[in-house]
């Protein structure tokens, strides 16, 4: 349980972007806000922990790095620039059922029919929160939303197959950079050089870097590490209710009785996707060894 509240603190987090992108940040520079999500505060990290990947770990941090990060930030943008928020969370929703599949495939991990139907209830409950009867859906949009869901749900497949081998903080360091250095040259060749910054543009980019993209992430990748894939990814959709909640709070937005059912709903197959059965000791030592996955008892040993 400790390590399940833990991680929901990054979707959490993730929830309130949109609050500090709209309020505090430059108008239409997506890329530039993912930019300077991810490499100052990497480059911070990695200046603390002074430790570089080894071996085969270059080229899976760079994986990982674009999966979660740079690839998962840029098509996310283009979402969000060209579909309605509403849609853009609702493809987003398709990560728990997404990483159930992939883990089906790459972890041996058989889908539990309680979770299929609480991922369908998930996606449901959040079409519900967020959609509007004037949401209308573009092709490239929706391919770009489905295509991030699809790299951070693989992602977060790759990490919990790979491991980490190195401490927690070194690891979302590597990985930040990656992402940033991925989006780095999109921002400049797309979006050119940042206009001048307020304080506000600076206080906004600095809780995104150091609270909503270092701190959660690292949260993230530990829950990832602690608890089994789908219960990790079905926390993320606690994000469009934090969403939803801080536009009712801070911005005086309308929170209807359709958006409350689907809150409700939502935080439903939350709660559901976190019960699971417990498999026997052999069954656990078996699936671990046949998969090349280190058992939780010996989760904190590094793997190279």
């Amino acid at each position: 349980m400790r390590d399940t509240l833990t991680t929901a603190l990054a979707p959490l987090t993730w929830g309130t972007t949109y609050l500090i992108a709209t309020e505090l940040l430059p108008a239409d520079r997506p890329l530039l806000t993912g930019a300077l999500r991810a490499l100052p505060v990497g480059l911070l990290l990695l200046g603390l922990v002074r430790q570089l990947p080894v071996g085969v770990w270059w080229w899976r941090i760079v994986v990982l790095g674009t999966l979660n990060i740079g690839g998962f930030f840029a098509l996310l943008f283009v979402a969000a620039a060209r579909l309605p928020g509403g849609i853009a969370a609702t493809m987003g929703a398709l990560q728990p059922l997404l990483v159930i599949l992939f883990a089906w495939v790459l972890l041996g991990e058989r889908p539990q029919r309680r979770r299929l139907v609480a991922a369908g209830a998930g996606i449901i409950g959040v079409g519900l929160l967020v959609l509007g009867p004037a949401a209308q859906l573009d092709a490239l949009g929706v391919g770009a939303a489905v295509a991030a869901t699809t790299a951070m749900a693989t992602g977060t497949m790759l990490t919990r197959r790979w491991g980490r081998p190195a401490p927690l903080l070194a690891f979302t360091a590597w990985q930040l950079v990656v992402g940033g250095l991925v989006l780095l040259p999109l921002t400049l060749l797309i979006e050119g050089l940042p206009p001048p910054l307020s304080a506000w543009n600076m206080a906004g980019f600095a809780y995104l870097g150091l609270i909503n993209t270092g701190l959660a992430y690292a949260l993230w990748f530990r829950g990832v590490e602690r608890l089994d894939a789908s219960r990790v990814t079905f926390l993320g959709l606690l994000s469009p209710v934090v969403a939803v909640i801080a536009g009712f709070l801070v911005l005086g937005q309308t929170l209807s009785g359709t958006q409350l059912t689907g809150m409700l709903v939502v935080v439903g197959s939350i709660l559901v996707a976190q019960h699971v059965d417990t498999p026997t000791p052999a069954r656990t030592s078996a699936a671990c060894q046949g998969n090349g996955i280190v058992p939780p008892t010996a989760a904190t040993t590094p793997r190279q």
